[in-house]
């Protein structure tokens, strides 16, 4: 009798604890899963609508609402006579450079970002860019960069459910690059080596720098006092190595290996994607393209507006995988 109530006992017990146990199990998976929500939600995009522009030239910090901001970069960055699926994929992009920016801590002190091309996005105020304009297009070009901004007020692109970095440049030379190829470290799985057709109807899209022998030694020794070439003998410049998108990775220079951005920048070529070659008493580079050559090419996207393609589409050629939400 004893036994059997032992049994019995034991059996009331787990019956008791078994869905106990699974509750536990349950409610530890529901915790997970809030937590992950959490993390998502720490992006609270609607703090970003004022951001503070540090003005290079004065130094002074002005306070602007998003949307005004974008209008003086998207009216700087990009010509206002490019079709207007072109602008709208302007507008996008530069707000999605913004808030990542803004997000991923800011360069400069007192502000979130400046108007420097070279360090932020460029940006102009109204009434300088009226004054760079005729009074015939005035009101006509600024309405249309107004539209770009209104039309996708609030959009962004994201990969993964954040913000992209989205660099963009004037003209691709036709192929667009990976990140690492041109600056090295990490590269972005969003900012693939792409190709865009009709670039070469652009001002943009090639220019020659030709420059003496003398002072393509002496240029080169501001930076590197080590070098040495000699002209008279044969493979004193030879391109090692080319980037996925055609640019220049790796070059020999007499005794030096150089990168085809160091070259660029050394030099002020528009791009890194460039031949050269020796003349007689110059060096000659032929060159392809206009900018970094990562992300959204400019041109690119004003022909592919007029092949008829919209703002999404020109967004989603430059960056693989991405997404357009809405963050307002």
């Amino acid at each position: 009798m004893k036994k059997t109530f032992i049994y019995i006992l034991c059996l009331v017990l787990i019956c008791f604890l078994i869905p106990i146990l699974f509750t536990k199990k349950e409610s530890v998976k529901e915790t997970i899963s809030v937590e992950k929500e959490d993390n998502i939600e720490t992006y609270d995009y609607g703090k970003y609508n004022k951001i503070k522009l540090l003005h290079s030239d004065t130094g002074d910090v002005e306070e602007l609402d998003l949307d005004t901001y974008l209008l003086g970069v998207v009216s700087s960055e990009m010509p206002a006579n490019f079709e207007e699926e072109a602008l709208k994929a302007q507008a996008v992009v530069a707000r999605t450079y913004t808030i990542y920016k803004i997000i991923n801590g800011s360069k400069h002190e007192n502000a979130d970002v400046c108007d420097d091309s070279k360090c932020c996005q460029a940006w102009i105020s109204k009434e300088e860019r009226f004054n760079k304009w005729n009074e015939e297009e005035r009101e006509s070009n600024w309405s249309k960069i107004e539209r770009a901004i209104n039309t996708t007020k609030g959009k962004i692109i994201t990969y993964e459910g954040k913000p992209i970095n989205a660099f963009f440049h004037s003209n691709s030379g036709g192929t667009t690059d990976t990140a690492s190829s041109v600056w090295g470290g990490a590269n972005y799985p969003y900012l693939q080596a792409v190709q865009t057709s009709g670039e070469d109807a652009y001002n943009q899209y090639s220019s020659e720098v030709s420059i003496s022998k003398e002072d393509f030694i002496s240029k080169i020794k501001e930076y590197h006092n080590d070098f040495k070439i000699d002209f008279n003998l044969d493979n004193q410049i030879q391109i090692l190595e080319h980037t996925e998108g055609e640019r220049v990775k790796t070059i020999k220079i007499g005794n030096l290996n150089l990168s085809g951005v160091e070259i660029r920048n050394i030099f002020g070529l528009k791009s890194a994607k460039f031949e050269i070659n020796i003349e007689e008493n110059n060096i000659k580079f032929n060159v392809i393209g206009y900018g970094h050559g990562v992300g959204m090419s400019q041109t690119g996207a004003d022909s592919m507006a007029k092949q008829g393609k919209n703002y999404e589409e020109i967004i989603k050629h430059y960056y693989t995988g991405v997404e357009i939400i809405d963050i307002v």
